[in-house]
C-alpha cells in the first residue's frame, strides 16, 4: 500500500494517549456493565441458553404490536421485535416447576385464544433449561480463561515471556472493551455471542504475533542491542501496518456484507466480529506493543522468564 510505504509513524510515543482513550472506553462500559446489574440483575443481557426457558419466535398476519402481544400474555414474558416487522420474539422464563416445553404451549394457546390460530404462526422455539444455562455460562468463562493460558504458554515458548504477558494484557484489552459494547447496548449474549468473542480473541492475537514477530526478527539484527527499543519497535509496527490495515480492511469489508445482507439472524454475531475487528487492530499497535515496552522497563523478562540485570531502559 503506497500511503504506508516507508513510513515512520511514531506509535510508541502516543501510547500516553492511547491509554487515556481506552481507560475511558473501559471506565464507560463497566458503568453500563454496572447499570445492568441495577435495572436487569445482571452485568449482561443473557439470552435463553444462558438463563434457561423457553425462546417462541412468531409471525403474525395481522396488524398487532408487541403491546398487544404482551397484553394477551401472562406471566414475566419479554416480547421484542426480530427481523421484519410481523416478526416478534418471546421470551418466556421457566417454569416454577421447572418444566420447560409446557411454557412455550401455553404462550401458544394464549395467542390463539385472543387472536385466533390463523392470526400467527410459530417460526422457531428454543427451550433450556435453568440448569443447563448455568452450566453454559460457566463454560463460556473457562473456554476465554482456557484460551489465555494457552495463549501465554505458547508465545512464552515461541517469543519469551514478556511477548506473552503483553498479548494477555492486550487480549483482555479487547475482551472488556467488547464487553462493556455489549452491556451499553444490551446486546443478547447468546452461543454465538460468544462464539464471536473467541473469534476477535484469535484475531487480535493474529495481528499482535505479526508485530511481535517483527519485533523479534529486527532484535536480531545487527547492532539492534545498541537501538532504543522505542525506535526498534516503532519501526516494527510500521513495517507491518501495510499488511495489518490490509487485512482489517478485506476482513471489515466481509463483515460488513454479512452485517447488511445476512438478515437478524447472524446480526448480533456480525456486529460483535466488526467491532473485534477494529479494537484488535488498535491493541495491536497501541496496546500489544507498547506493554511489551513497559514490561521491559519495568522487570526485563527474557526467555527463562529471569529478571536481566540491566534492562535497557525505553525512553521518549
Amino acid at each position: 500500500m503506497r500511503l504506508f510505504h516507508n513510513a515512520s509513524y511514531r506509535f510508541i510515543e502516543a501510547r500516553r494517549k492511547a491509554y487515556v482513550v481506552s481507560g475511558i472506553v473501559l471506565g464507560v462500559g463497566i458503568m453500563f456493565m454496572t447499570l445492568n446489574v441495577v435495572n436487569i440483575g445482571s452485568w449482561q443481557n443473557y439470552g435463553v441458553d444462558f438463563t434457561g426457558g423457553s425462546l417462541i419466535q412468531i409471525q403474525v398476519y395481522e396488524n398487532l404490536t408487541a403491546g398487544d402481544l404482551r397484553d394477551a400474555l401472562s406471566g414475566s414474558n419479554e416480547i421484542t421485535r426480530f427481523g421484519e416487522e410481523n416478526e416478534f420474539v418471546v421470551r418466556a422464563p421457566v417454569a416454577e416447576d421447572g418444566s420447560i416445553g409446557a411454557v412455550a404451549d401455553e404462550v401458544e394457546a394464549q395467542l390463539a385464544a385472543a387472536f385466533g390460530q390463523d392470526a400467527f404462526e410459530v417460526v422457531r422455539t428454543e427451550q433450556v433449561g435453568a440448569k443447563v444455562g448455568g452450566e453454559l455460562q460457566l463454560k463460556a468463562l473457562y473456554a476465554i480463561l482456557f484460551s489465555f493460558l494457552l495463549t501465554l504458554i505458547y508465545l512464552a515458548i515461541r517469543f519469551e515471556l514478556r511477548f506473552g504477558m503483553a498479548a494477555v494484557i492486550a487480549t483482555l484489552h479487547d475482551i472488556l472493551i467488547t464487553l462493556g459494547f455489549l452491556a451499553a447496548f444490551r446486546v443478547e449474549i447468546a452461543l454465538p455471542t460468544v462464539a464471536a468473542i473467541l473469534t476477535i480473541l484469535g484475531y487480535s492475537l493474529n495481528d499482535t504475533i505479526v508485530v511481535f514477530d517483527r519485533i523479534r526478527e529486527n532484535m536480531h539484527k545487527k547492532g539492534a542491542r545498541k537501538r532504543n527499543p522505542v525506535d526498534l519497535v516503532n519501526q516494527s509496527i510500521n513495517e507491518t501496518l501495510p499488511r495489518t490495515i490490509l487485512t482489517s480492511g478485506t476482513t471489515l469489508a466481509v463483515l460488513l456484507a454479512l452485517f447488511i445482507l445476512g438478515g437478524t439472524v447472524i446480526s448480533d454475531f456480525t456486529m460483535v466480529l466488526i467491532l473485534g475487528v477494529i479494537i484488535g487492530t488498535y491493541s495491536s499497535i497501541f496496546v500489544a506493543s507498547p506493554a511489551l515496552i513497559e514490561i521491559q522497563n519495568r522487570w526485563g523478562l527474557g526467555k527463562a522468564g529471569e529478571k536481566k540485570k540491566r534492562p535497557q531502559p525505553a525512553t521518549v
